[in-house]
């Protein structure tokens, strides 16, 4: 009797451990960090603890993360080492997974949007920032034309500001509101495609424009929920509720495109077009075949608050396609990291 007693006394305690831990492969990797901070006598932004974002550059595997007004932090490493690299220029939290843009080629270019804090770009690394004016509590999400060398394109949405959206054409030096009356809906989300090419969603399919953001033409009757468009290798994919669909003429037409798939994140690509992944509340999912078919590959975290009901929004998730690693950050809770065996 008193072995049985002691074995269930075990297993309830291993139980409770287990719970308070992410899976046996999931690490933790802001910790060395956040301690190193709090050694230095510095103050977390709010919410007052651990992370608030992360992104990975998928040309070399670099980790971005970010700290709550502590700046943005690299790895080259895969996440065993972090050393700041914006020179003071980045502040604030992600309020989104859309709030740091990384050139989906990757190659060192990163444009971090943040809220309640200095936002900037990089286009080297982290080497040295572009420093953008700010807008209030500045920005969600927003989308960066990054098939210019010298990205001068953005359309950006502005947090809790009444889906109030803005353009600059200097890089992030300025910014134009785009007009919009008081009582039609709110934006939703943001693409760009060049220098007067925007798209965009009020909740009833996709609303184009060729005059950065002076007209709108409604194009498709497709509904995105991915917050920001992403174009790789000159085709532009934005997430809907049941999959994906897909624009090859700068934003005229849209198709559905592939099989069925449940996602709010991504797409995250690797060097094949074919081959890459999006995220949703069931995980990791992924395609090697251009979208036609999926497979989970990799859960979340198994920490509650990462199962997120809003598409895109609070939660942070990045793919390295080099190391097949996993990372997973949410405001006030650390960074994850998951190896791929």
């Amino acid at each position: 009797m008193q072995s049985k007693i002691l074995i269930g006394a075990v297993l309830v305690l291993s139980s409770f451990l287990w719970a308070q831990q992410p899976a046996a492969n999931w690490v933790n990797i802001s910790n060395p960090t956040l301690q190193q901070l709090t050694d230095a006598g510095k103050k977390i932004g709010w919410p007052g603890k651990e992370t608030a974002g992360v992104a990975v550059d998928p040309k070399n595997g670099d980790v971005y993360m970010i700290v709550p007004d502590q700046g943005i932090w690299k790895s080259s490493d895969r996440g065993a080492t972090f050393t700041r690299s914006d020179k003071g220029e980045i502040g604030g939290r992600c309020e989104t997974g859309y709030s740091i843009n990384v050139d989906p080629a990757g190659g060192g270019r990163l444009a971090c949007f943040m809220l309640d804090g200095k936002c900037a770009m990089t286009l080297d690394g982290g080497k040295t920032w572009q420093p953008f004016k700010g807008v209030g509590r500045n920005w969600d999400f927003a989308a960066v034309d990054w098939s210019q060398a010298e990205p001068k394109a953005i359309y950006a949405a502005r947090h809790e500001a009444g889906g109030e959206m803005y353009t600059s054409n200097d890089g992030g030096k300025s910014w134009k509101q785009i007009e919009r009356a008081t009582k039609e809906p709110e934006y939703k989300a943001v693409g760009i495609f060049d220098e007067t090419t925007l798209v965009t969603s009020k909740g009833e399919g996709i609303l184009r424009s060729t005059d950065f953001g002076t007209t709108w033409e409604k194009v498709s009757d497709l509904q995105p929920t991915g917050r920001v468009m992403k174009i790789y290798k000159n085709v532009a994919y934005w997430i809907v509720k049941d999959g994906l669909i897909i624009s090859t003429d700068k934003g005229k037409t849209w198709k559905r495109h592939g099989g069925t798939v449940d996602a709010g994140w991504g797409p995250f690509f690797s060097d094949d077009e074919k081959h890459f992944m999006l995220c949703g509340r069931k995980g990791f999912i992924e395609t090697k075949d251009g979208g036609e078919t999926w497979a989970i590959v990799a859960p979340l975290p198994p920490v509650k608050e990462f199962d997120d009901k809003r598409p895109g929004w609070w939660v942070n998730f990045a793919w390295d396609p080099k190391g097949d690693v996993f990372y997973a950050s949410r405001m006030g809770f650390p960074t994850f990291k998951l190896q791929r065996q």
